[in-house]
């Protein structure tokens, strides 16, 4: 496996800046989704650094798998756990009992997630500039 790890965290940055950029035009939803985007590539990233295979799109479930590589902090969990639950209700009417995710995630909501995905970023980031 060819290890591309600064390739995982530069799309895990766009991901951040593009989440970003859709809360400063309203599209909360995307900004949502693209803050959970940017955390499971940076994870993903660490992986690759290591010389192993993440799978799967649950930031918390990638954290938990890391855990037993490196010393992740416990208040990551948390935040990987509130990203989890914007990959597919932001994109998915049916995700909902009424209306579209459009109408369904706040500003507010949106600013938390993106807090939450520089967290795990810049923790990821940290990872990699050991060495």
């Amino acid at each position: 496996m060819v290890e591309r790890s600064k390739d995982w965290l530069d799309q895990a940055e766009g991901d951040l800046e593009h989440a970003k950029n859709d809360l400063r035009w309203g599209f909360y939803e995307w900004a949502s989704f693209s803050a959970q985007q940017s955390a499971e590539k940076a994870v993903k990233a660490v992986f690759q650094r290591l010389g192993a295979e993440a799978w799967g799109h649950s930031v918390f479930d990638l954290l938990s798998n890391l855990r037993g590589r490196v010393e992740v902090d416990e208040e990551l969990f948390d935040f990987a756990l509130e990203l989890d639950k914007a990959y597919i209700p932001t994109r998915y009417p049916n995700a909902h009992p009424s209306s579209s995710p459009r109408r369904r995630y706040t500003k507010k909501e949106a600013e938390r997630l993106i807090g939450y995905a520089e967290k795990i970023f810049k923790f990821c980031e940290g990872l990699l500039s050991r060495d």
